[in-house]
C-alpha cells in the first residue's frame, strides 16, 4: 500500500512512518524539510518535499492512504482546521483514504460526559496552548459533516508522549484509563493502532480513540 504521511518528522508521524515501513508498505514522508526528514527517518527515507498547504488533488491521487500528523504552534492552531478542509476538498476526486490524528480534548470524561477540553482549560498555564485542543475539536466537528470522502480520526488519551508500543486498547469517544489507572498513549501505540486500521479498516467516517494497555 502506498502511504503518504504529513508531518512525518513529528512525534506521531515519525513512529507511524517507521511502523508502516516495518510492515513493508511503500511510505512517503510529506515534509517541508528534506534534511530534517533524513536526520529523523534515515537517509533511505522516501521524501516528497512540499508545504502541506500546497498539496494538490494530483499529489493525493498518488496515494492509497494519506495520514495527517500535522502539528503546529498555538498561535497557528487554526491551521488544523484549514489543512483538514484542504485535504478533504483535494481528495474528493482522487479518493485516497484520509487518516487524521486528533487531540484528546474532543473525548468525553466524568459521570456527566463533559468534554475533556473543559478539564484542559483548568490546567495551570493552559491559556498558552489551549488553542490547539480547541481547534482539534473544531477539526473533528468539521469532519463529522464530511460525507464525500473516506476519512477516519484517531485520538490519543489525556497524556500523549513519545514511547514504545504496547497493545492498543480502542474506544470510541470517552477517555480510557490504562492498567496503571492513568490515561495515556505513547506514539508507538498510536502507530500500531493506525497501521492496524489502515490494513484492516474498522472505522469509516468516524473517530476512535487509542490507549496504552
Amino acid at each position: 500500500m502506498r502511504i503518504g504521511i504529513i508531518g512525518a518528522t513529528g512525534k506521531a508521524g515519525s513512529d507511524i512512518y517507521r511502523e508502516a515501513v516495518r510492515r513493508d508498505h511503500e511510505v512517503i514522508a510529506l515534509v517541508q524539510n528534506r534534511q530534517k526528514a533524513a536526520e529523523k527517518l534515515g537517509t533511505a527515507a522516501e521524501v516528497l518535499q512540499r508545504d502541506a498547504f500546497e498539496l494538490t488533488a494530483d499529489d493525493l491521487a498518488d496515494f492509497d492512504v494519506v495520514v495527517n500528523a500535522f502539528g503546529t504552534s498555538p498561535d497557528q492552531a487554526h491551521q488544523h482546521v484549514e489543512l483538514t478542509q484542504l485535504l478533504v476538498n483535494s481528495a474528493g476526486e482522487s479518493k485516497p483514504r484520509l487518516v487524521f490524528i486528533l487531540g484528546a480534548g474532543s473525548l468525553t470524561t466524568g459521570e456527566d460526559k463533559h468534554l475533556f477540553v473543559d478539564d484542559i482549560r483548568q490546567a495551570p498555564g493552559a491559556e498558552a496552548w489551549i488553542s490547539i485542543p480547541e481547534n482539534q475539536l473544531k477539526q473533528l466537528e468539521y469532519l463529522r459533516r464530511v460525507e464525500e470522502v473516506d476519512w477516519v480520526g484517531v485520538s490519543p488519551q489525556a497524556e500523549f508522549s513519545p514511547g514504545e508500543a504496547s497493545t492498543p486498547v480502542l474506544g470510541t469517544d470517552e477517555i480510557i484509563f490504562a492498567s496503571d489507572g492513568t490515561s495515556h498513549t505513547t506514539s508507538g501505540t498510536m502507530a500500531v493502532a493506525i497501521l492496524d486500521e489502515i490494513e484492516n479498516p474498522q472505522h469509516v467516517k468516524t473517530r476512535f480513540t487509542v490507549s496504552d494497555s
